[in-house]
């Protein structure tokens, strides 16, 4: 049996909505338990927002090639993300820990969409670049935040730790 690149398509865009779902999943823990950083918890609180958008564009490009969601994977990965994000809350470095893991994921992200942009220029599903090309750009801005932000936050995070002050989060 082969597989279309119309079918790969479909199964990126299924696997893209689970990994949002998983990512707001991450990012909302976060969020809510961040004291000491205010600047994270904005881009954070900015970025969730950005999610539930691109959540929104590829629920739209699903419906437009009339394909449901998976719900397994939905489930699967969302409970996968909270995992992880309660896996760090028991760190005593939560906040560098949450800083790298947030930056992997949003590489990750980032070359999901890549591949999804290609699978739909070679599908023939070229009326769903312009918003998969939306979702990278957001996931390369965070990414990039993230980037120029790892140094600032690791040393505020020693800063605050040397004061004997609440670092953790």
């Amino acid at each position: 049996m082969t597989t279309s690149s119309h079918d790969l398509f479909v199964t990126g865009l299924k696997n893209a909505h689970a990994m949002e779902n998983q990512a707001l999943s991450i990012m909302k823990p976060q969020a809510s338990r961040i004291e000491n950083y205010p600047d994270v918890e904005a881009m954070l609180k900015r970025h969730i927002t950005e999610t539930e958008g691109q959540i929104e564009r590829l629920e739209a490009i699903l419906d437009g090639l009339d394909e449901d969601r998976s719900a397994l994977k939905d489930m699967a990965l969302s409970l996968a993300g909270t995992f992880a994000a309660v896996g760090h809350t028991v760190a005593p470095d939560e906040i560098v820990k949450n800083s790298f893991a947030n930056f992997a994921f949003e590489n990750f992200e980032i070359a999901a969409y890549k591949s999804l942009i290609a699978l739909a220029e070679a599908s023939g599903n070229t009326q769903a670049i312009e918003a998969l090309e939306a979702n990278l750009d957001e996931e390369i801005a965070m990414a990039e935040w993230l980037d120029a932000n790892i140094e600032t936050v690791t040393l505020q995070f020693a800063a605050l730790k040397e004061a004997g002050e609440t670092a953790k989060k």
